[in-house]
């Protein structure tokens, strides 16, 4: 192995060591009993309407995958790729896209006789469906109301009004191709997908910042509307990329680094910090907390379905044998 492929293996690894060891000198000063206390001191309507924003975000994600059943035509319902994919997203989400995105759906949907191209082509639309729509909200967002992120270590207001202009450009770029290409494909590296029709991607594209809009709207709530949309919306697009660069589990740390940076000034940091902690409770912990006995129940039921085929399959040999 060069030394170069080397590298370029480990640097995501040595940049998630790095940025873990900000966050946790970070978290040596926060003050942890007021941080309690302002958890303590949320509305409990607050949270509970933070919680339906939560189900609805998750319920709208878990469609992603709609779009690619529609582009692959599997052998499976529709509320059958719904229920996998809502089980699949909370595991993406507190295990990361390897084990909890791609691994749980190869699990589950193969249970239910899909193969695993089949599975990986709905696995990528669901990527792509959820970037797409980041593109759009985080274009508009960056480009019309850039966050205020602290000077010294992060992008002024014009670099990051650039870089929404650039991911703009980019949703456009996809809905264009999606309108006049003529190949059936999109390629990207080694990886290939089916290409979406201008309607179709439409529908990414609605989807997508839905559930973007969504995760906002909650954060918006649990900081009870002491800071604006924009900026609730703002440090979620934020948080997202951040999360991509350091490669943790659940963005544990860094989310929470990323959002509360991003709304400094205009909340105490202890206050800050509990609407996120009560954020990742919603939008994390809960949908795993149901998504684990959901999990069981769909392997036991593959199980059946598979005996079940096995065994129809057993019937139709013998009969064969028996004409032959």
């Amino acid at each position: 192995m060069s030394w170069s492929s080397a590298l370029r293996r480990s640097a995501p690894w040595l940049v998630a060591v790095v940025v873990l060891g900000l966050v946790a000198l970070q978290a040596r000063e926060v003050d942890w009993p007021q941080v309690r206390g302002a958890l303590r001191q949320l509305p409990l309507q607050t949270v509970g309407l933070s919680v339906l924003i939560a189900v609805a975000a998750h319920a709208v994600y878990a469609a992603f995958d709609l779009v690619g059943r529609a582009l692959t035509e599997p052998r499976i319902g529709r509320w059958r790729t719904w229920g996998i994919a809502a089980i699949v997203y909370a595991f993406n989400l507190n295990l990361g896209a390897l084990i909890g995105g791609l691994g749980m759906r190869l699990r589950l949907y193969t249970r239910w006789g899909l193969p695993p191209a089949t599975v990986a082509q709905i696995a990528g639309q669901c990527v792509l469906t959820n970037w797409v729509g980041w593109c759009w909200v985080a274009g508009l967002v960056l480009l019309l109301a850039p966050p205020s992120l602290s000077a010294g270590w992060a992008p002024g207001p014009q670099a990051l009004r650039a870089a929404g202009a650039g991911v703009l450009l980019l949703a456009l770029a996809y809905q264009a191709v999606c309108s006049v290409s003529r190949r059936k494909t999109l390629q990207w590296r080694r990886h290939t997908l089916e290409r979406a029709g201008p309607r179709l991607a439409l529908l990414q594209a609605a989807a997508g910042a839905a559930n973007w809009l969504l995760m906002a709207l909650s954060l918006w709530n649990l900081l009870q509307g002491r800071v604006g949309f924009a900026v609730a919306l703002g440090a979620i697009v934020l948080a997202a990329v951040a999360g991509i660069l350091v490669r943790v589990p659940g963005s544990v740390g860094v989310f929470e680094t990323v959002v509360v940076t991003a709304i400094a000034g205009a909340v105490p940091t202890h206050e800050a910090l509990a609407a996120v902690l009560a954020f990742r409770a919603v939008h994390y912990l809960l949908p795993l907390a149901l998504a684990l006995p959901a999990y069981g129940f769909i392997e036991w039921a593959g199980k059946d379905a598979k005996r079940g085929t096995n065994k129809r399959c057993k019937e139709q040999d013998t009969k064969s044998r028996r004409f032959a």
